[in-house]
């Protein structure tokens, strides 16, 4: 079965220091967040993580920001704060993976013995 062909949506902000994402769940419910700041983050979000990529882009190894890294850039840790600074200031970016096959069982069939 094919994995991993779902469209990642993500909120891209470039820092002084380092590189920062969140995972939203689409563009519509973005922009509504940005002219209706009643919508729960929560309702925009995927997930509630700030991610950093250590100044390799959007598409680099992805690790959890720590407080220090938001401290530095934001000039405060709380992770509400932050999310919404990234939202605002950050650049939306949309792609679908490519599909790909994993294998099924290496333990059978002609892989036993090498």
């Amino acid at each position: 079965m094919p994995r991993a062909n779902d469209t990642a949506h993500k909120v891209f902000y470039k820092g002084k220091s380092e590189d920062f994402i969140v995972f939203v769940d689409d563009l519509d419910i973005l922009q509504k967040w940005k002219t209706d700041r009643s919508i729960a983050l929560a309702d925009v979000l995927n997930g509630w993580k700030i991610l950093v990529s250590h100044s390799h882009g959007a598409q680099g190894i992805l690790d959890t920001a720590s407080k220090a890294a938001l401290q530095n850039e934001f000039g405060t840790s709380n992770e509400d704060e932050v999310m919404a600074k990234i939202l605002e200031g950050g650049e939306y970016q949309s792609n679908t993976n490519r599909e790909r096959e994993g294998s099924k069982n290496d333990s059978k069939g002609t892989n036993i013995g090498r």
